[in-house]
């Protein structure tokens, strides 16, 4: 298992306070070094900022891609290797419409937008954010800049995954986000049933969670910062021995995405929550299309499909990650989409996300290949989506209850 991310969480001010960014990065060195002394290689290390809807505000939310252009020149400076500026908020209907610009004067600086929280479902902010993602796709011909950008709903603050983390406010704090995939692949390779599997992997990452407060309780110690948590999700690598979908297949799927596949993915997320360890963020199963290679190697054979994944989310995961789609999708195509990841996480009452890459150019089935070292090599998805009529087309703002089952 390796540490995908120490997050650190501040409030970054506006004009941008550099001090905060300096210190946060100052943190973020004695933390790397901490757990790699204790034998972990740590991937990255990444700023998370309240929102920036709210350190902004009507006046001056012109100011983002400025924010954003800032603090990604300031980024290297300080060692911290990606940002994120948080999400735009339904309070700030315009926050939503300076993304795109903000990504596009800025590297390694994330963003997302609020579609859904607590009971309530922003018709007027699914909309938003899926015309993000269609203008995000036209940024670079190959539809990359929305890596940087996620749709949340019921998502919490503190995750330390990007895109979706952002800070609550108050005084600093940091979480760790894993990778620990493999532990899933090896776990159940080695076991001749279920339970024994799962015995397995409960031992194996709670020894790791163990390792991994015992260093976080130092440093807390240590710089006076609030430790929030591990997010243990089975975050998976683009190979075959980090792939949740071979952790899967493991389980006795022929292929994921074939019937079976959401038995074994319920009962990789039942064992999960049987670790003890302080949880932050999603701490489940995150099925990232294009950053593991065997659900990429699916979606490309035309095995796993959209709906594949929103389903499983039901009984795991974070959501829709980094899904390659038609690059010729509409708004109004992504906005239906956007909208059952939105009424799934309220009614189960659980964080999802979506960060869809519409790829310019590309139709469905067709080879998708970027020069990214997280990204393996798939298939463009088909996405089986038409207009919506009034009322799910309208900008109104309704309640979802969590599902009451006595």
């Amino acid at each position: 298992m390796k540490i995908r991310s120490i997050t650190c969480f501040c409030s970054p001010g506006w004009p941008l306070v550099e001090k905060r960014v300096r210190q946060s990065g100052a943190f973020l060195a004695r933390a790397r070094e901490a757990y790699q002394s204790a034998g972990y290689e740590v991937q990255t290390v990444r700023l998370a900022t309240t929102p920036f809807a709210s350190v902004l505000n009507a006046t001056t939310i012109g100011a983002t891609p400025r924010l954003a252009q800032e603090l990604s020149a300031l980024l290297p400076e300080t060692g911290i290797d990606y940002a994120a500026l948080g999400p735009a908020l339904p309070s700030l209907p315009q926050s939503y419409a300076v993304i795109p610009s903000a990504i596009a004067a800025s590297e390694n600086v994330f963003f997302s937008g609020v579609m859904a929280e607590g009971q309530h479902l922003f018709l007027e902010a699914v909309r938003a954010c899926a015309q993000v993602v269609v203008e995000c796709a036209a940024l670079s011909p190959d539809g990359f800049a929305n890596l940087r950008f996620a749709a949340l709903a019921n998502v919490p603050p503190g995750t330390p995954f990007f895109p979706a983390a952002y800070h609550r406010g108050g005084p600093a704090a940091f979480a760790i986000a894993c990778e620990a995939a493999d532990v899933a692949v090896n776990a159940f390779h080695q076991a001749r049933s279920v339970q024994e599997g799962q015995r397995i992997m409960v031992a194996e990452l709670e020894e790791h969670a163990e390792r991994i407060q015992r260093v976080a309780r130092e440093l807390a110690r240590e710089e006076n910062v609030r430790f929030g948590g591990i997010d243990l999700s089975l975050s998976p690598f683009p190979q075959e021995s980090c792939s949740l979908g071979a952790a899967l297949e493991r389980l006795g799927v022929a292929r994921v995405g074939l019937h079976g596949s959401l038995a074994a993915a319920a009962i990789l997320a039942e064992t999960l929550e049987g670790v003890r360890f302080p949880r932050a963020g999603f701490s489940g199963l995150m099925m990232p299309v294009l950053e593991d290679s065997v659900l990429a190697a699916r979606a490309a054979e035309g095995v796993l499909t959209v709906k594949d994944l929103l389903l499983y989310s039901a009984v795991c995961g974070a959501g829709l990650d980094t899904v390659p789609l038609p690059g010729d999708v509409s708004t109004d195509q992504v906005a239906a989409l956007l909208l059952d990841v939105a009424a799934l996480a309220l009614r189960l009452n659980k964080p999802l996300t979506a960060r869809l890459m519409p790829i310019p150019g590309k139709r469905a089935g067709d080879e998708v290949a970027f020069a990214f070292a997280y990204f393996a090599r798939g298939g463009v998805l088909s996405l089986e989506a038409e207009s919506l009529t009034l009322p799910l087309a309208g900008q109104e703002t309704f309640v979802v209850q969590k599902r009451r089952w006595t």
